[in-house]
């Protein structure tokens, strides 16, 4: 078990792990992307004939998942303890929870947008990003 100075210190690196992982993981998905007349098609299947259609923005999003989960492991191994505290809801949560509210109502607000707005779904991204911010500032 590592003592709390050497938590201090490796946790930089377990960081810094996860990031590369996720980023030499998302320039694969990216060189394998099909082209088509020159042009990277962004929603075609990754892999032809597997049992599941795999695009790009699918693989993204379940790749962007692991990562938060890596990036909360690496935050619990630096600061033990998942932060518990009384928010505006008046009952206990810790980061976890929070994550799990943010991953929650971003979906929600993903699926409202696809349903009133349409599929362009940037600007669901930017609001399930500022959600995200102020779950984790005040729940």
């Amino acid at each position: 078990m590592a003592t709390v100075s050497q938590r201090n210190t490796r946790w930089p690196l377990a960081l810094a792990a996860v990031l590369i992982v996720y980023a030499a993981l998302t320039g694969l998905l990216i060189s394998i992307l099909p082209v088509k007349d020159g042009v990277r098609d962004w929603f075609a299947p990754l892999i032809r004939g597997g049992w599941m259609a795999w695009s790009f923005p699918g693989a993204m999003f379940f790749l962007t998942i692991f990562a938060l989960l890596s990036l909360m492991a690496v935050w619990e191994y630096a600061r033990p303890g998942g932060s518990p505290r009384v928010g505006i809801l008046r009952f206990e949560t810790t980061r976890g929870d929070r994550l799990f509210v943010s991953l929650l109502g971003s979906a929600f607000i993903h699926l409202a947008w696809l349903g009133l707005v349409g599929p362009n779904v940037w600007w669901a991204l930017a609001l399930s990003f500022v959600y995200a911010v102020g779950v984790f500032k005040l729940v």
